[in-house]
């Protein structure tokens, strides 16, 4: 007995193609619909919600990355001109240091006696400590000042963005 494998050849006719051009003016693709096959209402009620939703937070990620590129941008001008400002004030202290030190070297130089000498060195000493003193103190208002209104403007945005993540 011989066992005989029966093959049975069935023709199948190809799908005919979509057309593969681009839609024109006041034209839509229906991208739902496959070679005569049409996608449930529901699966299209989702998929049409989920791209909205993807659309949605792509707008609001942008509007953030935009606020954000402006905070910082802010931020980088306000230090700037902070950075500015002390650095002014550390060039003229240090005007103001030497010209002190070269009228001491002066005053110094012209006495007579080396009674006044000490005279001079102890009321150079103590003008230059109230000085300093006084020097330390606008340095140390000028540099909390910049770094408050430097911080303001990362503040603000954080405080921003926390009030619209707890109102989402």
């Amino acid at each position: 007995m011989t066992d005989e494998i029966k093959t049975t050849t069935t023709e199948t006719k190809a799908a005919p193609k979509a057309s593969r051009k681009p839609a024109g003016k006041g034209e839509t693709i229906d991208a739902f619909a496959i070679g005569g096959f049409e996608m449930p209402e529901m699966i299209r009620d989702a998929a049409e919600k989920s791209a909205k939703q993807v659309k949605d937070a792509y707008d609001k990620l942008r509007t953030a990355a935009e606020e954000a590129t402006d905070v910082i941008e802010e931020q980088i001008a306000t230090t700037r001109s902070g950075v500015s400002a002390l650095n002014g004030k550390v060039l003229e202290n240090a005007k103001a240091n030497v010209d002190a030190s070269f009228q001491f070297v002066h005053d110094v130089l012209s006495v007579k006696s080396f009674a006044e000498v000490i005279e001079l060195q102890t009321a150079f000493a103590r003008a230059q400590f109230e000085t300093a003193s006084a020097q330390v103190k606008e340095f140390h208002e000028l540099a909390t000042k910049v770094a408050t209104d430097t911080s303001a403007p990362v503040k603000d945005a954080f405080e921003k963005l926390f009030k619209d993540f707890k109102a989402a």
